[in-house]
Order: structure tokens, then C-alpha cells, then sequence
């Protein structure tokens, strides 16, 4: 966290969080699509949505977006990279390996963040940072994972490129902050190339299938102006310029607001994991953003010490 944090900076970290919560709808509006469409399709309509959303503020302030068009490569890599190299290696892992183990091993990303993080300019890990993160994890566990049947060697292609998503979200997120000074406007082109390679693999790999009626139209539409779009537009804000270490922790509500809403649209039954779980993320939420001064660089014993 960092040493200082101006209210520019809080207002930032609740600006990311508003990311982790659209996250949570991503269940929700996937099956609201039917989930007939292909993945590929529904990426590149979802992310074009985006672009189209970004170019709604544009026309707002009377430009065309153009000069967004120009900057570093740096950033060109990180946002390109991150959108659709996650999204990649996600899809082709959920063909690889049970969708179950796949999603568990995907959702290490929060933790790596905040471990990550720690060698950011500004940055230190104390010992709350991972035992919120950890305590976290174990919560996001127990949400997604019933129904595993336990790792096995012939599906390891799967679980790497699992492996890979996160690595990839996860340097994503903290590398931008070696961009920081890159608006958030220029997302809306980050989002534009994805939607082109999106739809590239969906003419090399996959049949169209267009939504059948109005309720899956909403879907879509959903998916592509909340956690895909908007959702995208605050991360990027908020992990340039807020509290990243606790956005990575936080970031793990985003299963358990999925859950409570699908459960609240009779969509999913309630039960104790789900109790267990909502105390284990807030548990580690809580922890994690618990204030106090800290005095101890990135080992553990000197982190202790900080707590203390």
C-alpha cells in the first residue's frame, strides 16, 4: 500500500472497485445470452460494444478519438496484450481441462497482484496484504470449487494456459502502472483491436450463432457496456492511480457478488459454502485494508514486524 494516499487516491481505488463489482454481473448476463454463442463472437461483439461506448464520450467532447490513437508502445502491448491475451488463453484452456480446476487456477490473479505489486515505485507488501489476499483466495475457492474432480496430468496443457491468464491479467494490472500517464481514453482503441482479433479467431474457429431474441440481445448488450466496458475504463483508472494492492484483494467479491446475484434471480441455490465464503472474502477484505503505518519493505519477517 501506498505510504501516502491522498484523497485522489482513495477516490480511485473505489472508482476500481466499481470494476470488481461489474465483474460480479458476468455470470448473470453470460447466461441471460443462452450461452450458444461462441466465445470468440461474444468477445469481439462485447468488446466492439466497448469501443462504441468509449466513442459515445468522444462524440460528448466533440473528437473523433484519433489522438488517443498515439502512444507508447509500452501501453499498446500492455492493453492489447492483456485483453485479448487473457481472454485466449482462457477460452482455449476451458477446451483443454475441466472448466471447474480451469476457473481455480485463472483466479490466482488477485493474489499475484498483490504480490506483484510489492516492487512497484511506492509499494510494500506487509504481512496483511497476503493474509487478506490468502484468506481471500480460500473464499473465491470455495465458491468455484464444487464440482472438481481434482488436478490430472493429461489435462496440464489446460491448467498452463490457465496458469497463463493469470500471470498475464495480473501483469497487466501492475505493469500500467508504468504507464500511468496513459488516459483512460485510449482503452477505447485497446478495446478495438481485441475486438478485430476476437472476430478473426471466430472466422478461423467458430459458426456464427447470432442471439435468438431480445432477452439475448440484453445479454450482449450487458455484457458489452458492463464487465466488459465500463468495467475495463475504471480498472484502468483505478489500478493506475489508486490503492492496487487492496483493489487485488478486493477483487476476489467479484465471485461472491456474482454468486448472491445469480442466487437472488433464482439462478442458484443458497448455501453454507456461500455463507462461508462472503466471510472469508470480507474477512481478507477487511484485513487487507486494515490502516496502519507501515514500516517493513518486502520480507516477511520485516512485515511482521510492522503489524506489530
Amino acid at each position: 500500500m501506498s505510504l501516502h494516499q491522498s484523497p485522489q487516491h482513495r477516490s480511485a481505488t473505489c472508482i476500481g472497485f466499481i470494476s470488481i463489482f461489474l465483474w460480479g454481473t458476468l455470470a448473470l448476463f453470460t447466461k441471460m445470452t443462452g450461452g450458444n454463442i461462441p466465445p470468440f463472437q461474444l468477445m469481439s461483439m462485447c468488446f466492439g460494444l466497448a469501443f462504441l461506448l468509449m466513442a459515445c464520450r468522444w462524440w460528448k467532447q466533440r473528437t473523433t478519438g484519433l489522438r488517443y490513437l498515439r502512444q507508447p508502445p509500452l501501453a499498446w502491448i500492455l492493453g492489447v496484450g492483456g485483453y485479448f491475451g487473457y481472454h485466449l488463453c482462457y477460452f482455449l484452456a476451458m477446451g483443454l481441462a475441466p472448466a471447474v480446476e480451469v476457473s481455480l487456477l485463472a483466479y490466482l490473479w488477485p493474489l499475484l497482484i498483490v504480490l506483484m505489486a510489492s516492487f512497484l515505485p511506492g509499494e510494500i507488501l506487509l504481512a496483511r496484504h497476503l493474509v487478506g489476499a490468502l484468506l481471500a483466495l480460500i473464499g473465491c475457492w470455495l465458491l468455484i470449487g464444487k464440482g472438481a474432480t481434482g488436478f490430472a496430468w493429461e489435462y496440464l496443457p489446460g491448467y498452463l494456459l490457465a496458469l497463463a491468464c493469470a500471470i498475464i491479467w495480473s501483469s497487466y494490472s501492475v505493469a500500467s502502472r508504468l504507464v500511468k500517464q496513459v488516459t483512460t481514453d485510449a482503452v477505447g482503441w485497446f478495446c478495438a483491436v481485441t475486438a478485430i482479433l476476437a472476430l478473426l479467431c471466430h472466422l478461423l474457429w467458430e459458426a456464427t450463432v447470432w442471439p435468438n431474441s431480445v432477452w439475448e440481445w440484453a445479454g450482449v448488450v450487458g455484457l458489452g457496456l458492463g464487465p466488459v466496458g465500463i468495467a475495463f475504463f475504471t480498472w484502468d483508472y483505478g489500478i493506475k492511480h489508486g490503492n492496487i494492492q487492496l483493489l487485488g484483494v478486493l477483487a476476489y467479491a467479484a465471485p461472491l457478488i456474482s454468486t448472491i446475484l445469480l442466487v437472488t434471480t433464482n439462478l442458484a441455490e443458497a448455501s453454507w459454502s456461500l455463507v462461508l465464503a462472503c466471510l472469508t472474502i470480507v474477512g481478507g477484505s477487511l484485513i487487507a485494508g486494515w490502516k496502519s503505518r507501515p514500516k517493513g519493505r518486502l520480507s516477511m519477517d520485516s512485515a511482521v514486524t510492522a503489524n506489530q
